[in-house]
């Protein structure tokens, strides 16, 4: 299995890969994943783990994610695979027509127009009571005491904290913002590396949650601060919208992929740009190597999936395209057809926007899990609920004021999600959890490290480190500052506008765990790229 293959490319390995036999969290914050191996040893099973582990990230990782944002779910329970679609729709009262009654012409970024229903808390009520051993008193203890006694801000999130007060200090105009610069940039400054950030607002909300199974949040005091901090400022989110909320469980899609089953969930999220891409590169036999042929044929496959991605997906009770037969081999034989030698040129689409945090978690009596959770586009809207350091994401930014769009606002529905867990599985048995978090990248990274790990047989660790690339719109494609030379000038020469990037960041940050089915060890592997670690038992 690729799990115990070398790593047999050029490129230098920052890390190895992590064994453990009894439970393993992979985190992008190492507080975040002690937190979750902690409740392991406290008798919690995988997915109480993972709600401790979401929690934690809430405090530990604000520029990525809070309790006002959303999560999706992919698990393994007893042999079983489950979805949980925790998106929030848009407000009931807002449309069209009063979005640009304000005077925009696209869903702004900042402010109350693009939030909607945050499904985070909703998500840690429903895999409690389906799944999991222990109270959310439990689970969210560790989340709340580090909210409560501070912590030591890591470098990457300190990074980011600091991009986001610069852009929000040079936009936010408004006493709405008021709060958020009150408890993300206390005494005029962010926290730097190393720097103790602690909220107690947070902490007392996260009691709340916890005590009350999410009732406070929905239905609740915490409700009811959400909506008057709504109407005070022209906001269209009511306490109704949120107390008839509920997250979804779905059945989860997925395609072959050279003998291994690739699972994702279903839209509103982008899952399926990844699920169409790697059925496009499985007709292909000659993809077995890191070269100028590979990659080429990758980056085509993923605009040819994006193009339909962005025509389709949305709200799936507004779809009128069929997921079984955009996932049939008969599609991807035709999308194939239309790859040749030079760059194409798809729909554009904004490739830069992230904001994510994703983890994977396995117990010892097989159960796995693969969580992603977020604000959108770093802390999200701007905006935080005065007295409760509840941070309110933006996710309504990607909806279009085009009518004749598929994802265009209306109320109370879904907009195009890009936060997307995956799953491998192989012979109907668990191979286990991966993710890359950031924005548009994330089908693009899901892609990357499926291939790497099959075609070119690496363990994931392997797998994660290795040189990405990000199409970004047109014939633009991103790479790493590490990226070939030779595939640089190979790309450009077959018609790729190809960008070296600097920054790390533009490629994000991924997870992984795979269960070894001879002797059921685990192999954990986290991004060399952030802050993260594998915590092991």
């Amino acid at each position: 299995m690729f799990a115990n293959s070398p790593y047999y490319h050029p490129f230098q390995l920052s890390r190895k890969p992590v064994y453990a036999k009894r439970g393993m969290v992979a985190a992008s914050n190492p507080l975040a994943a002690e937190a979750g191996l902690e409740i392991l040893k406290q008798g919690g099973n995988a997915v109480d783990a993972a709600i401790a582990v979401s929690g934690a990230l809430t405090v530990l990782e604000p520029t990525s994610n809070g309790i006002g944002g959303d999560a999706f779910v992919l698990m393994r329970i007893r042999g079983e695979l489950h979805g949980l679609n925790a998106s929030g729709p848009a407000p009931r009262g807002i449309s069209i027509a009063a979005v640009k009654a304000r005077g925009y012409e696209e869903m702004p970024r900042f402010g109350f127009l693009p939030v909607t229903v945050p499904g985070v808390p909703a998500a840690w009520r429903e895999l409690s009571e389906r799944f999991g051993r222990l109270p959310l008193v439990e689970t969210l203890a560790p989340a709340a005491i580090y909210a409560e006694e501070g912590f030591p801000v890591s470098p990457t999130t300190a990074a980011n904290w600091r991009a986001a007060y610069e852009t929000y200090r040079k936009y936010l105009r408004g006493p709405e913002y008021d709060e958020w610069f009150r408890i993300f940039a206390l005494g005029g400054k962010p926290p730097r590396s190393g720097e103790i950030w602690r909220s107690p607002d947070h902490a007392r909300t996260l009691r709340l949650i916890a005590a009350s199974e999410a009732e406070e949040f929905y239905r609740g005091s915490l409700a009811d601060a959400l909506a008057a901090f709504s109407r005070e400022h022209g906001g269209f989110i009511s306490k109704e919208d949120l107390v008839s909320y509920r997250p979804e469980w779905v059945a989860p899609i997925g395609v072959d992929y050279r003998g291994y089953r690739v699972w994702e969930l279903p839209p509103n999220g982008q899952g399926l740009v990844a699920l169409l891409a790697l059925n496009i590169l499985k007709g292909y036999d000659n993809l077995k190597a890191f070269d100028l042929e590979t990659v080429h044929k990758q980056i085509e496959a993923i605009k040819l999936a994006f193009a339909d991605g962005l025509m389709h997906i949305t709200d799936p009770r507004e779809m009128t395209a069929d997921v079984k037969e955009l996932l049939s081999d008969d599609y991807a034989a035709g999308k194939r057809k239309l790859i040749g030698e030079e760059a194409l040129i798809p729909p554009d689409s904004d490739a830069d926007s992230s904001g994510t945090v994703y983890f994977a978690v396995a117990d010892g009596e097989g159960n796995m899990v693969s969580y992603i959770q977020s604000n959108y586009m770093g802390f999200g809207s701007g905006l935080v609920v005065p007295g409760a350091g509840i941070s309110l994401q933006n996710r309504g930014h990607t909806f279009s004021l085009d009518p004749a769009r598929a994802n265009c606002l209306k109320p109370g529905k879904k907009t195009y999600h890009t936060i997307i867990p995956g799953f491998l599985t192989k012979g109907g048995q668990a191979v286990g959890p991966f993710g890359v978090m950031g924005g548009f990248m994330q089908p693009q990274g899901h892609l990357q490290f499926i291939t790497n790990s099959i075609d070119y047989n690496m363990n994931p660790q392997a797998a994660l480190d290795v040189p990405r690339w990000q199409w970004i719109k047109g014939k633009t494609v991103k790479v790493e500052q590490n990226f070939p030379d030779f595939l640089v000038s190979g790309l450009a020469r077959r018609g790729h506008n190809v960008q070296v990037e600097n920054s790390p960041v533009s490629f994000g940050r991924g997870q992984s765990i795979w269960r070894q089915p001879e002797t059921g060890v685990l192999v954990g592997a986290t991004e060399s790229r952030a802050d993260g670690t594998v915590a092991a038992w």
